[in-house]
């Protein structure tokens, strides 16, 4: 199989993905930058991959189906994470949780770390259409403990502007 660059992934192919989810009976939501625009309700950038939070105990069934849709694994780190690439380029990153009584999930987290609470999806839009997506809080919590790039200042910046909430460190300077 060919492997080219990823390529964004556009609104169609996130329905695509929140569709098969639906088909499946997963337990699933957007995170990363297409949480964001979910979030604020439009699409504002170009999205390398789509981020989701899934069920830990649906993940092998999920990945089954996304192989036979084309996706091959591109990185593995589960328990934690799992990356997969389709052929046209576009990629999916999963995080799995252990699904919690709040309607969020944990996340575990390498080195035995403490595991990384999902507060529970709110419902957002992509392409007009609603989707469940990481809440304001949840977008917030998880932008911070590492060196942000031009797109998380961006996305940060929009979710306060948005929402009118103040923005943690390191994001609060100008």
């Amino acid at each position: 199989m060919s492997r080219r660059h990823a390529g964004p992934v556009n609104s169609s192919q996130v329905l695509a993905v929140v569709d098969l989810l639906a088909a499946e009976g997963i337990v699933g939501w957007l995170d990363g930058g297409w949480g964001v625009d979910a979030l604020l309700g439009e699409q504002r950038r170009e999205h390398a991959d789509l981020d989701l939070v899934v069920d830990a105990a649906a993940l092998g069934r999920l990945l089954g189906v996304l192989a036979g849709d084309g996706f091959a694994v591109l990185r593995d780190e589960l328990p934690v994470a799992i990356a997969l690439r389709h052929d046209d380029g576009r990629e999916v990153d999963l995080h799995p949780i252990e699904l919690t009584p709040d309607g969020g999930g944990d996340q575990q987290q390498p080195g035995g770390a403490p595991p990384w609470h999902y507060g529970p999806p709110t419902t957002g839009r992509v392409a007009g259409r609603p989707v469940p997506c990481c809440g304001l809080d949840t977008q917030l919590r998880s932008h911070v403990g590492y060196p942000p790039d031009e797109d998380d200042v961006a996305d940060m910046r929009a979710l306060a502007q948005r929402f009118g909430c103040p923005l943690p460190a390191p994001y609060d300077r100008a």
